[in-house]
C-alpha cells in the first residue's frame, strides 16, 4: 500500500545529526561509498524517481525507509543539489577513494625522478580542478577564467614546492624525501580551493536562520567556511600520505621487495586506499556541512547586520552552509 510509509520523513537533511561527529561520520561513509560509482545508470535513474515521487507526495507501494534513505544517498552520489543535473563520474565525491588511492600511489612511488613528480602532481591538480568544477555551487558558478586560474596557481604551486622540497630532501634521509608529495599536496589545497571559491571571498555565501530562511550573504562566513574546507582537505591527506611512506620504507628493506620490485606500486596504492576508505569520510564530518557554525550577528559585515536588525530583530544566531 502507498500509505505504508510515512511522508513525514525529512529527506532533504541527511538520516543521521549532523550535530554530532558519529552522525557526520555516518553520513559521510554513505556519501564516499566507491560502491555507488558502479551504479548503473538504471539504478541512478531509479533512484531520482523514487527521491522526486516522495517530495512530492508519492510513495512507491512497499517502499521501506531503509529502502528510501539509500534511494536518497543514491542519488545525492550522481546527481547535482543545485542543478539536478547527473555529475561527470570522476568527479563524484563517490569516486574520491579510488581516485585518489590512484593518484596518490603514484606520487609515493614515482618521486625520485623531476619529471615524474612533474606529471603526478599535474595529473593530481587536473583532478582537484575535476571535482571543484563538478561540485560547484549553483547559486556561484564559475566562469573558465576563473576555473582556469585556480587550475595553473594550484598546479605551479603544487609542481613549484614538490621540486623545491624534492632538492632540499636530498640532503636529508630518504624517508624524509617521501614525505614531499604530502608537502605539495597540502600547499596545492591551500592554493587551489580559495581560487575555485573566490566568488564566494567577493560577494559572500548565503546565511540563514534557525528555520533556513535566507537573511543575506557573508563575506565572513565564506571565509570561515573555506578555512573549514582546507583544513578537511589536508586531513584527509594525512593518514594516506603519512602511513604508507613509512610502512614502504620498511618493506622495501625485506627481501621479497628486493626481488618482486614490481610490487612497490601495487602495494602502495593499495595501502594509500585502505587510509582513504577511512580518511575521507571522517576528515569530512570534521565540520558539519551545513549549519557547520553558530555565528553571532555580531560578527557579520555591518551592513548585513542591520539588515537583520530590520528584518528579522530577533534573530541571534545564523547558519551557513561552508560546501566539501
Amino acid at each position: 500500500m502507498s500509505g505504508e510509509l510515512s511522508l513525514n520523513i525529512n529527506i532533504k537533511e541527511p538520516r543521521w545529526d549532523q550535530g554530532t561527529f558519529m552522525g557526520r561520520a555516518k553520513h559521510f561513509f554513505m556519501v564516499t561509498d566507491p560502491r555507488n560509482v558502479l551504479q548503473s545508470s538504471e539504478t541512478l535513474d531509479e533512484a531520482r524517481v523514487i527521491v522526486e515521487n516522495y517530495r512530492a507526495g508519492t510513495v512507491k507501494p512497499g517502499l521501506t525507509e531503509d529502502e528510501l534513505w539509500r534511494a536518497k544517498y543514491i542519488y545525492d552520489s550522481a546527481f547535482h543539489p543545485d542543478t539536478g543535473e547527473k555529475m561527470f563520474v570522476i568527479g563524484r565525491m563517490s569516486a574520491q577513494v579510488p581516485m585518489n588511492m590512484s593518484i596518490t600511489g603514484c606520487m609515493l612511488t614515482f618521486y625520485r625522478t623531476t619529471p615524474a613528480v612533474v606529471f603526478w602532481q599535474w595529473v593530481n591538480q587536473s583532478f582537484n580542478a575535476v571535482v571543484n568544477y563538478t561540485n560547484r555551487s549553483g547559486d556561484a558558478p564559475m566562469t573558465v577564467n576563473q576555473l582556469g586560474a585556480a587550475y595553473v596557481s594550484a598546479t605551479t604551486g603544487a609542481v613549484v614546492t614538490a621540486l623545491g622540497l624534492k632538492s632540499l630532501a636530498t640532503r636529508l634521509p630518504p624517508i624524509v624525501s617521501r614525505f614531499v608529495p604530502f608537502a605539495a599536496v597540502a600547499a596545492a589545497n591551500c592554493i587551489n580551493i580559495p581560487f575555485m571559491r573566490q566568488r564566494e571571498l567577493k560577494y559572500g555565501i548565503p546565511v540563514t536562520d534557525e528555520n533556513g530562511n535566507r537573511l543575506g550573504e557573508s563575506a565572513n562566513a565564506a571565509k570561515q567556511a573555506i578555512v573549514q574546507v582546507v583544513v578537511s582537505r589536508i586531513g584527509m591527506a594525512v593518514p594516506a600520505m603519512a602511513i604508507p611512506p613509512v610502512i614502504m620504507n620498511a618493506l622495501e628493506k625485506r627481501a621479497f621487495m628486493k626481488r618482486f620490485p614490481i610490487l612497490n606500486a601495487p602495494v602502495q596504492v593499495g595501502l594509500v586506499g585502505l587510509c582513504l576508505v577511512f580518511a575521507t569520510p571522517l576528515c569530512c564530518a570534521l565540520f558539519p556541512q551545513k549549519r557547520s557554525l553558530t555565528k553571532l550577528v555580531s560578527g557579520l559585515e555591518a551592513d548585513l547586520q542591520e539588515r537583520i536588525r530590520q528584518t528579522s530583530p530577533h534573530t541571534t544566531t545564523v547558519y551557513f552552509n561552508k560546501g566539501l
